[in-house]
């Protein structure tokens, strides 16, 4: 247990940020969920693209505040759009399937 003041503060702080950095990763990882099974459902490409662009601000903010690495941020964008380019030539936007 923390003694001086100075540690109690950080104890508070940290406990703060914690739960501020929580609330983003969950509600990224919603969007991130939604917009994927957007995509397994063939939505309509302008609504995709939309959410896409939503979830990407939401991302980029997420990076500059430090609640997520800027290299997670850069892979999740690049596996959605990945996914996104290949509904659109009109592929399945499912990965294929493990081999056993």
């Amino acid at each position: 247990m923390p003694t001086s003041s100075q540690a109690k503060k950080r104890v508070r702080q940290n406990e703060k940020r914690r739960l501020r950095h929580k609330a983003k990763k969950t509600e990224i990882k919603t969007l991130q969920k939604k917009l994927v099974k957007d995509i397994e459902d063939k939505k309509e490409a302008t609504t995709l693209a939309t959410e896409m662009k939503a979830l990407q601000v939401k991302l980029d903010k997420a990076a500059k505040a430090h609640s997520l690495h800027p290299n997670t941020v850069a892979r999740r964008k690049s596996r959605l759009q990945r996914k996104l380019n290949k509904l659109a030539k009109g592929g399945a936007a499912s990965a294929p399937a493990a081999k056993k």
